[in-house]
């Protein structure tokens, strides 16, 4: 679990630095508001349509393989999206690096899963606090590295993808050791998939991830029309997804306890209300606010990634890629039409319909049934 989550930091590492490397990159190319939101959609496509495809693949053939790979795309992608000399070609390599993203993600939760027993919830956490803390770090390290040595700086951004890639590769062995073994009349075959109830986790990730976006594009663009800097709303944002991280601790344990519809649910309608005091009352509560909705959104992303994995107990990496996938394409498509309404009217009103979005979230997480399993993965001794 340990590599799988270190894993999981370095990709989202990769993620992270996108959203906080858009003001320079403005700066740098005179965007508007509409084509920032470009950026953030040429990534969240990328790195969602095709997701449900890599973890189909996953569930039919097996492909350990992506690990390392998506995760070295991923951070290299990045790495050299901030030294790009032309804004298309920035869509480019924002493109290829949200393919990475892509390749691990489904992979990596199926093997979480794996490692995870009974206790899935719970593991499912332990590697989500890898991802959380990478999108934590990747906006503090780009942003250091930018300001320090300029955007070539962000060409160090590629090192923790292609480090942590070398060490999947040598640990393949290890994890394929954890894939079920059922055979026919084995009495552990798992349970019958459930699409509509996946259809309605679906929806609140949907509505949830309108909302989240609106906060992980604009929260550092927001602050620098507030009159603060660049680094400030930063900052600002690192906080948010570092908080996040710290709450998937509490969350994956409590989730295994209470139930995962009844977290999910308490952390979907605190949101919109979240948001609009960080819009309404900046300075401390606002940073206090927009840290507890890092806590609501990123500390419950392991839940719902586990409850599309019961959900869909026969295809678990399909399952992950569309929760996933759905929740960073919808939001990317979120953040240009966000990014139009920030051009048209301006920011403050964008970020209102960010929280007014969270709204229909809630009221489709009332619809959903349990999800715990019952049966679980049966894994082969490590050997």
């Amino acid at each position: 679990m340990a590599t799988l989550s270190a894993g999981h930091l370095a990709t989202d590492f990769a993620s992270g630095a996108v959203p906080a490397l858009l003001p320079f990159l403005v700066k740098r190319f005179d965007l508007t508001y509409a084509l920032a939101g470009l950026v953030m959609l040429a990534w969240a496509i990328s790195s969602s349509i095709v997701q449900p495809l890599f973890g189909l693949w996953s569930d039919r053939r097996g492909a350990l393989w992506l690990l390392p790979t998506g995760l070295a795309l991923a951070g290299a992608g990045v790495a050299v999206a901030a030294v790009a000399p032309s804004y298309w070609l920035l869509l480019v390599l924002v493109t290829l690096s949200g393919l990475g993203t892509a390749a691990y993600h489904p992979e990596g939760s199926k093997y979480a899963a794996y490692v995870s027993g009974a206790r899935r919830a719970s593991g499912m956490s332990l590697f989500s606090i890898g991802g959380n803390l990478g999108y934590a770090l990747g906006p503090l390290a780009a942003t250091a590295l930018v300001v320090t040595l300029g955007l070539n700086g962000g060409l160090l951004l590629a090192l923790p993808g292609l480090v942590v890639a070398a060490a999947l590769l040598l640990a393949v062995p290890y994890l394929r050791s954890f894939e079920p073994d059922r055979h026919p009349g084995s009495g552990d075959a798992p349970d019958e998939d459930r699409p509509r109830a996946l259809l309605v986790l679906l929806g609140v990730i949907a509505f949830r991830s309108v909302a989240w976006f609106g906060l992980l594009t604009f929260v550092p663009l927001f602050e620098v029309a507030r009159g603060n800097s660049e680094a400030y709303g930063n900052r600002l944002l690192a906080a948010m997804l570092l908080t996040g991280g710290i709450g998937t601790l509490v969350a994956g344990p409590l989730a295994d306890r209470v139930g995962r519809r009844a977290v999910l649910i308490a952390s979907v309608v605190a949101v919109g209300p979240l948001i609009l005091v960080y819009v309404l009352a900046g300075g401390l509560p606002g940073a206090l606010a927009l840290a507890l909705v890092g806590v609501c959104v990123i500390g419950t992303f392991g839940v719902t990634i586990v409850m599309s994995q019961e959900y869909l107990p026969r295809h678990i990496a399909l399952g992950s890629g569309l929760s996933i996938g759905l929740s960073i394409g919808l939001g990317g498509v979120a953040a240009v039409g966000l990014g139009l309404l920030a051009d048209a009217v301006d920011l403050r009103t964008a970020l209102y319909v960010s929280a007014a979005a969270a709204v229909p979230g809630a009221l489709l997480s009332a619809l959903l049934p349990a999800s715990g399993a019952r049966t679980r993965l049966a894994a082969r001794p490590a050997v």
